[in-house]
């Protein structure tokens, strides 16, 4: 049996790999963001009608609420907020026009546009840091618990209200039949 040498160098991976990486996330239509991720205590139905700015109000509505901000805080918190709040408008105008041009791009203007919105989410979340840093050295003992958990289990919140979401639709959907 003879043995085919194929040698790729690390550049050519790497490009294999990011592409890979890439496409997986524009087939998957991902555009995460902070400020609009999904509350718990906000019903599937309308998180999903609901736009970017609507949501990143009830988000910080929430925040408040579970990270107890005191009058003290107010000037730093109003900082976070207009984070959140600028993040959700660039990261709703990107989406819209890359929702409304989606028919027109080819693959390469499509991975531009996604590359766009990841940039942007990027450039927000590092905003969004540098104004919640301040706010929670400020933090009691008790609010930093708060925060740490509120931030640490916010993906696994995600993933568990998507898939109920997922699991109501498709109960709602599924044929009714007489058993037989």
């Amino acid at each position: 049996m003879k043995r085919i040498d194929c040698r790729l160098t690390y550049p050519t991976t790497l490009a294999v790999a990011v592409a890979a990486f890439l496409a997986f996330f524009v087939l998957a239509g991902a555009t995460p963001s902070l400020a609009a991720s999904h509350e718990p205590g906000m019903g599937t139905e309308k998180a999903g009608k609901a736009s970017k700015t609507e949501r990143v109000e009830v988000r910080i509505k929430e925040l408040r609420d579970k990270l107890k901000i005191t009058p003290a805080q107010e000037g730093l918190w109003d900082n976070v907020t207009k984070a959140m709040r600028d993040d959700a408008i660039k990261m709703e105008a990107l989406i819209k026009a890359r929702t409304e041009n989606a028919s027109a791009r080819n693959a390469v203007d499509d991975l531009k546009s996604y590359s766009e919105i990841t940039d942007a989410h990027a450039h927000g979340l590092k905003v969004f840091i540098s104004v919640f840093e301040p706010l929670y050295a400020s933090m009691s003992d008790a609010q930093k618990k708060d925060a740490d958990k509120l931030f640490r289990h916010q993906g696994k919140e995600r993933r568990k209200a998507k898939a109920k979401a997922k699991a109501k639709t498709e109960t709602e959907t599924k044929p009714v039949t007489d058993g037989k």
